[in-house]
């Protein structure tokens, strides 16, 4: 029976003691992973001296892997401290509530760090309510105005990334990184196949870091982009600008790397670049499609990418896969039953295809007022698996045509090389046609351009779906190409 229970400012001060003493034996990437970012909760004595010590974990990966690992070096660190003998206790904690302190009043949060409101401290009158209420929202305006302008996503965040056995590690890992940018796993490179959340933990890690400190200089970009600022940079005669953009940020994000295989001015720039950042502490953070190894790119290149963490993430399982599911459907506001999100989980491989559904759904349900029934996602798991029963019967080289001739631009430079904005948006518009409107797969897509690979599609796909959404002549263009297209089809 516990006797005494330790003030949260006893709580604080030990457990800063003893994350000195932990700090000191430990390597910065393990320390910071593991002991920063998991804070101990409480410490409660019993009638015998002896003392229950519980450790606040942020998932239960966390807890399983300090239980195993790092149980003895805790106990001893912490029984220095506290002069008793203890036992660990590890539960994950949801920090979105606040815990009580030793007067049970409730934690005050303030920009995301939660403060023990202290008893000695009068309650918060109405117009201070009011005005903490109206600095948090201008706070995260704040951060959601810094993530669009440096092209993250909103609704990619730790919070709604689904964790599981395939992609614990990397969960782990991106979390650490995004709590301490630059101080452990520098670089940081995720890899893996298409829709396993590369991308997904890419932009929680960048929207974290905004929420700590929106004034920090991050950058996101594609490989391809990258690689297309260099060129752009190269003919306006830009290179110091470019130069002091990237070697001036503090977080430098670049999603599918491998697109810099085989581009020797790109390799160059990104390795004098890759050593800048790294000097200064500014974190990296790079995914691709496969490891470094199997990458086409400098010797000396490779070294530095395979110098920090390298962490493959493997395909969802059936359980994550579920999980996805009803996490997506939670934040589009659908009522998704369980045994309907297995289903569609026993349909599909990968997350990026999940996302699709939902969206698929959303518009049904939205715009048609349908319900949700096993009838629907069998109807909308058909479309999708089968896109070939509504597709144009144009050939290849026609679609190509007609693109050049809307644009204006000649057949062998939309399928060459050249890397000018307008080249590259009548490219993409090309691949998205193929893609969608003959449904060729994406490795058949990439073999008439140069033969990109279907990384390069899958862009070049996702980037028109967003300029159709986000831009009126790029969703004019395509209509009229459609029309086009159809009107070839049935002559």
């Amino acid at each position: 029976m516990f006797t005494h229970t330790l003030s949260q400012s006893e709580v604080t001060s030990v457990w800063q003691a003893a994350q000195k003493e932990l700090q000191s034996q430990l390597t910065p990437a393990v320390y910071t992973t593991w002991i920063a970012a998991n804070p101990l909760k409480s410490v409660e004595v019993d009638q015998h001296g002896q003392a229950l010590a519980t450790i606040a974990c942020s998932s239960g990966f966390h807890a399983t892997n300090l239980k195993k690992n790092l149980y003895n070096q805790i106990k001893k660190s912490l029984e220095n401290q506290l002069q008793k003998t203890i036992e660990l206790a590890f539960v994950v904690w949801e920090p979105t509530k606040p815990p009580k302190n030793e007067t049970g009043k409730t934690a005050k949060k303030n920009d995301g760090l939660l403060e023990l409101a202290s008893g000695k401290s009068p309650s918060p009158t109405v117009d201070e309510l009011f005005s903490a209420h109206t600095l948090q929202a201008t706070i995260q305006d704040r951060v959601k105005a810094s993530a669009k302008r440096v092209g993250l996503r909103s609704d990619y965040t730790f919070k709604n990334f689904a964790v599981s056995s395939t992609n614990e590690m990397a969960h782990a890992a991106a979390t650490a990184v995004s709590n301490n940018p630059g101080t452990a796993y520098n670089p940081l490179f995720l890899y893996g196949g298409v829709g396993v959340g590369k991308t997904h933990l890419m932009h929680a890690i960048g929207y974290n870091i905004l929420q700590q400190n929106p004034e920090l200089r991050i950058i996101y970009c594609t490989g391809e982009e990258f690689m297309n600022e260099i060129v752009t940079a190269i003919r306006q005669k830009t290179a110091l600008d470019f130069k002091k953009k990237f070697r001036n940020a503090n977080v430098l994000l670049i999603d599918d790397v491998q697109f810099i295989a085989g581009k020797e001015t790109a390799q160059e720039e990104f390795f004098h670049t890759f050593n800048a950042l790294i000097k200064q502490s500014s974190q990296i953070v790079l995914t691709s499609d496969r490891p470094p190894h199997e990458i086409n790119v400098e010797d000396r290149l490779r070294s530095r990418f395979e110098a920090g963490l390298m962490i493959d993430i493997q395909q969802p399982t059936f359980e994550l896969r579920t999980a996805i599911l009803l996490i997506k459907a939670q934040a589009n506001n659908l009522d998704l039953p369980m045994e309907l999100a297995q289903f569609i989980a026993s349909k599909v491989d990968s997350a990026r295809r999940i996302e699709g559904i939902v969206k698929q759904l959303r518009s049904e349900v939205e715009l048609k007022q349908r319900e949700i029934t096993p009838e629907l996602i069998q109807l909308i798991m058909r479309s999708d698996t089968m896109p070939q029963r509504k597709m144009l019967r144009v050939k290849p080289q026609d679609v190509i045509k007609t693109v050049a001739n809307h644009f204006r631009i000649k057949q062998s430079t939309i399928k060459g090389q050249r890397r000018v904005k307008e080249i590259v948006t009548a490219r993409h518009a090309a691949m998205y046609l193929l893609r969608k409107e003959l449904g060729m797969p994406l490795e058949e897509v990439g073999k008439w351009f140069s033969g990109r690979d279907h990384t390069s599609v899958i862009h070049a796909v996702e980037k028109i779906e967003r300029e159709i959404l986000e831009n009126s002549m790029t969703q004019q263009d395509i209509s009229a190409l459609k029309m086009s297209l159809a009107a070839l089809s049935k002559s």
